[in-house]
């Protein structure tokens, strides 16, 4: 009877996932803002860049909230912020307010709300870390494949900022109902699969381990989330896609970017952590390199490099968790995880600087191609050195 209980945590978390990540939509919004409030590249990814650094950075919070309160009110004070910050962005009149609702209180509510489920899933699979972790985290990367053509869709007929309305309404409504079940199990388990006791975050912070897994965390982050909030202009304006069939492959996409939670939570119990580091990291060298020969019409190149980094930043979002946790163990895993995940808000404000200059300065996307290459090569150097002690 328990495990069939256990599974439906990773039911409700995926469905509340699905609604948190909806932010991965945010290249149908962007151009329809840029219009409406008169906007250049780097100005529209402002409310996107400051969205996931307060979803980053509220995440120790949020464990800490955890640890004081049950995982079901953690998740309903999230759930508020975000349906008030999407309702609230409904009414902004410039681009500080929008940046305000959408990244300040919106982010704020998802970061709060996103270590729940995560939490509680661990904690009811001890045994089955990586796979339970990664399929959980696959509504949060499939999130787009439902809501981006919605949002395209509700764009087209009412308008952006009606869209933020309606979107938030639904949400609202909908997350609070999924909180009210999630709760920890009885057990409290401390000691992790490898035989140590859980580490402290002020443990943690002294392990050379966790400065490892930060930096290639913040790596992959800053290619991800740049990637992704760049795909719609990248495909519309270097490639020629228009922007109907363009929402398509942002769904596409984002299957992809489901796929690779569960793929790399399960390499990552199986491979351990240097091997699927490297995997990922050889991935996304290659998807990088193929945006150098980006032109007019050619769409299959372009399909295929970008399923790779949807995938492979999805695959982050499971190895970045499973690693905190058999690392550090499963004891303070909310706060722990929530400090290794401040390299997410950290990859989110560089890697959308970078794409927005890249764009103003020397006029194309194809030119985030380079700093790619070169984070990914130290990223490789640096994940050679992860299980110096371990047998990870």
């Amino acid at each position: 009877m328990k495990n069939k209980i256990r599974w439906l945590y990773v039911i409700l978390g995926i469905l509340i996932f699905i609604c948190l990540g909806t932010v991965y939509s945010w290249s149908i919004f962007r151009k329809p803002l840029e219009k409406a409030l008169g906007l250049n590249s780097t100005q529209s990814s402002l409310p996107f860049m400051t969205f996931l650094a307060f979803y980053a950075f509220l995440m120790p919070l949020g464990g800490k909230l955890i640890s004081k309160y049950s995982p079901k009110i953690v998740l309903i004070i999230g759930s508020l912020l975000v349906g008030l910050g999407w309702l609230g962005s409904a009414y902004s009149k410039n681009i500080f307010m929008l940046t305000v609702t959408y990244g300040v209180i919106a982010g704020s509510g998802v970061g709060i709300a996103y270590g729940v489920p995560i939490g509680v899933v661990s904690k009811w699979f001890p045994d089955k870390k990586g796979l339970s972790l990664g399929i959980l985290l696959s509504g949060f990367g499939m999130s787009p494949f439902v809501t981006a053509p919605i949002a395209k869709k509700l764009i087209d007929i009412y308008g952006v900022f009606t869209t933020f309305k309606i979107l938030g309404i639904i949400f609202l409504i909908i997350l609070i109902i999924l909180s009210l079940p999630f709760k920890f199990p009885n057990e409290n388990i401390n000691i992790n699969s490898e035989g140590f006791y859980s580490l402290s975050p002020k443990e943690m912070l002294k392990n050379y381990r966790f400065y490892i897994l930060w930096i290639c965390f913040a790596i992959a982050t800053f290619v991800g989330l740049m990637i992704i909030g760049i795909t719609g202009p990248m495909g519309e304006d270097v490639v020629g896609i228009p922007s109907t069939t363009m929402a398509l492959y942002v769904s596409l996409f984002s299957i992809f970017n489901g796929i690779g939670r569960p793929l790399f939570g399960y390499l990552s119990d199986k491979l351990g952590a240097s091997k699927v580091i490297l995997l990922s990291y050889t991935l996304i060298f290659f998807a990088s390199l193929s945006i150098l020969f980006f032109n007019k019409g050619s769409i299959l190149l372009f399909v295929l490099s970008f399923i790779i980094f949807w995938m492979n930043f999805g695959g982050w979002l499971s190895i970045a968790p499973t690693l905190t946790s058999k690392f550090f163990g499963p004891k303070y895993y909310s706060e722990n995880y929530g400090i290794v995940f401040t390299a997410y808000g950290i990859g989110a404000i560089l890697g959308n600087l970078t794409s927005g200059l890249a764009k103003d300065l020397f006029g194309s996307y194809r030119f985030v191609s380079y700093p790619i290459l070169i984070l990914i090569i130290i990223g490789i150097i640096l994940s050679r050195f992860i299980n110096k002690t371990s047998n990870a």
